[in-house]
């Protein structure tokens, strides 16, 4: 049975998303990679043989120069390339703490029954989560984990802060999907909750899923 085939993405939708993030969030926006249709496939428009992120990566070292929060400016960026993957720079508007995907829904759970505030979360196929706080978490994390007796290293949790980003949804990467929102952002999570409020579920879900793995080996 042939593997089902993710839908083509199009560029507008892209280009309404990316200016979306900017108008209504106030998030900056930078367009990144895209994909390219070559000998009956798609590859990056990076040219490399083997990337890691098709179509979904920076353009160059100094990406994060050519962001914006101007809704007008995105639109003549996106305009110009409507295949551009759209990457969020954090440490700016927001800090995202990445988790694996089961133990993220695994905390996403346990955090909805305690009632915790939760702000936008993404998936991306990698199997990766990506929960938005406010800035700041990238530096703390490490800490607040280390108070809870884990390694952030160990466990697989990691904060995003400045100098990187996150691949906003509908990016698709390669043939593997798109990333998608799990928790979108509305105006009930225009506040973003601080790390320290969701660190210890997911540092929790981390710490058993990293034990979990361990057992199977």
């Amino acid at each position: 049975m042939e593997a089902a085939k993710v839908p083509q993405q199009r560029g507008e939708q892209l280009l309404d998303a990316a200016v979306r993030y900017a108008e209504e969030r106030h998030w900056d926006v930078c367009p990144g990679t895209w994909l390219e249709a070559a000998e009956g496939a798609e590859r990056c428009s990076c040219g490399a043989d083997g990337c890691a992120v098709p179509g979904a990566h920076p353009t160059g070292p100094d990406w994060a120069g050519q962001a914006t929060g101007s809704g007008a400016a995105a639109r003549r960026m996106w305009s110009r390339q409507p295949k551009a993957s759209i990457l969020l720079p954090t440490g700016r508007g927001f800090d995202a703490i990445e988790v694996p995907e089961s133990a993220g829904f695994l905390a996403l759970a346990r955090m909805e029954r305690m009632g915790l505030p939760l702000g936008p979360v993404t998936c991306s196929p990698d199997r990766r989560m990506f929960f938005f706080v406010l800035p700041g978490a990238a530096a703390r994390s490490d800490g607040l984990v280390r108070k809870l007796g884990w390694r952030a290293a160990a466990i697989d949790l990691a904060g995003r802060g400045e100098g990187h980003y996150v691949t906003g949804p509908p990016t698709r990467v390669g043939g593997r999907g798109a990333v998608q929102w799990v928790r979108r952002p509305t105006p009930a999570n225009r506040w973003l909750p601080d790390a320290e409020e969701l660190i210890s579920p997911l540092a929790y879900a981390c710490a058993r899923e990293a034990a979990d793995a361990r057992t199977r080996l």
